[in-house]
């Protein structure tokens, strides 16, 4: 059986022989005109994705920008100096504004205490044309000030002396007025009351006191005189009574 079927396609074989060997293949793959490619390499760098062929090339505007950037970032990181100094003005007006609204609204405002002429001595009188030395401390004072004005008022003639103007704070403060005619003022001293005011002079003198700040002082009261000269008795002594 199994020879009978090879006798069967042995007539097919050579037919399909025959065939192949008449057909004009051509002598060269030159004749397909390009039909056949050789193989792409995947790894070739002539291989270019999407993304890279879309990619615009940079410019030399960009070039500029990238460098100053780059500029930049080198010199805040090689500069902390002033990094520092930005964040130390910061904490200094951070401390003052802290300092500032520290002072609790319910304190009351700084005072002035005298030392010379002392709080419980009786009326103090003084001689016009000598010197006067006023002397104080202050109390319950938080922001103290940074300048002070002392000066003298009468309220007989309205009129106002100046001993010591713009005069730097110290934590006790002190002046002498030379009440000498030609050193008292545009007004002359007059036998009467007077008043010494001390405050900031960066404040009015009618200002409204704030809480740990300088209230200005006007407590103290005391009597300028002129001394009066001698005069002598005229005529007799008087006569004795009769007994």
């Amino acid at each position: 059986m199994r020879v009978f079927r090879a006798v069967r396609l042995l007539p097919a074989i050579l037919l399909f022989t025959s065939f192949s060997t008449a057909w004009p293949w051509p002598p060269s793959a030159q004749h397909f005109g390009g039909l056949i490619y050789p193989r792409q390499d995947r790894e070739s760098s002539s291989d270019t994705s999407p993304a890279e062929t879309a990619r615009p090339s940079p410019t030399p505007a960009d070039d500029n920008a990238a460098d100053q950037l780059e500029s930049t970032s080198a010199a805040d990181t090689k500069s902390p100096g002033s990094t520092r100094a930005a964040k130390g003005g910061t904490t200094k007006t951070k401390e003052a504004a802290t300092k500032t609204s520290s002072v609790d609204p319910r304190l009351g405002p700084g005072e002035i205490v005298m030392i010379t002429p002392a709080p419980i001595a009786q009326a103090s009188y003084y001689k016009v044309g000598d010197y006067v030395t006023f002397a104080w401390n202050y109390t319950s004072l938080v922001i103290e000030p940074a300048k002070i004005d002392v000066f003298v008022t009468c309220q007989a003639n309205s009129a106002s002396y100046a001993i010591s103007n713009n005069a730097s704070f110290e934590p006790t403060g002190s002046v002498v007025w030379d009440t000498k005619p030609e050193a008292s003022g545009t007004a002359p001293l007059l036998t009467e009351t007077y008043t010494l005011i001390i405050h900031d002079a960066s404040k009015d003198v009618t200002s409204v006191p704030q809480a740990g700040r300088l209230r200005t002082y006007d407590q103290l009261r005391f009597g300028m005189y002129k001394p009066q000269p001698y005069k002598s008795v005229e005529g007799k002594l008087p006569l004795l009574p009769n007994r």
